[in-house]
């Protein structure tokens, strides 16, 4: 097997390892030994567009989806989360905005009904529970406990 070796800095250092003083030395060779050339300077400018932190509700869509269903709000708002983020993919950023922003109400709407039918539903069943256990009780006093 034949290992070509090629070494990171070249010089009189091959085959010694580099030292602090020894890379501190061809730092200030690079920096100070090279002539300046009077040519003129032509600078590049890239412009690259920085990524926009655009949510698209795609976790609390998919939440929704799964704990608070109620009227398949959570699942209308997970296919515009998904349908906001690909068009995020694919550079439709208005699409993409009007996706999410929809997905939000909807992921709102779905939050509240959510909670506020649970909530309802709770406490309509502790409501039931205890008439029906008030109603055992009556029975049972009235029929001194035989039936």
């Amino acid at each position: 097997m034949n290992h070509n070796s090629q070494h990171f800095f070249p010089g009189a250092h091959n085959g010694v390892p580099p030292t602090y003083e020894m890379l501190k030395e061809e730092h200030e060779v690079a920096a100070f030994g090279a002539p300046q050339s009077s040519a003129p300077v032509t600078t590049t400018v890239i412009n690259i567009r920085s990524e926009t932190a655009m949510p698209d509700h795609i976790v609390w869509s998919l939440f929704n989806t799964i704990f608070k269903n109620w009227c398949c709000l959570g699942f209308v708002a997970f296919a515009y989360s998904v349908k906001s983020r690909d068009g995020k993919m694919v550079g439709d950023l208005t699409g993409a905005q009007t996706y999410a922003s929809t997905a939000k109400c909807l992921n709102i709407w779905a939050l509240v009904l959510g909670l506020l039918l649970t909530t309802g539903s709770i406490v309509l069943l502790a409501f039931v529970y205890a008439t029906a256990y008030s109603v055992f009780l009556k029975s049972m006093q009235e029929n001194n406990g035989y039936h």
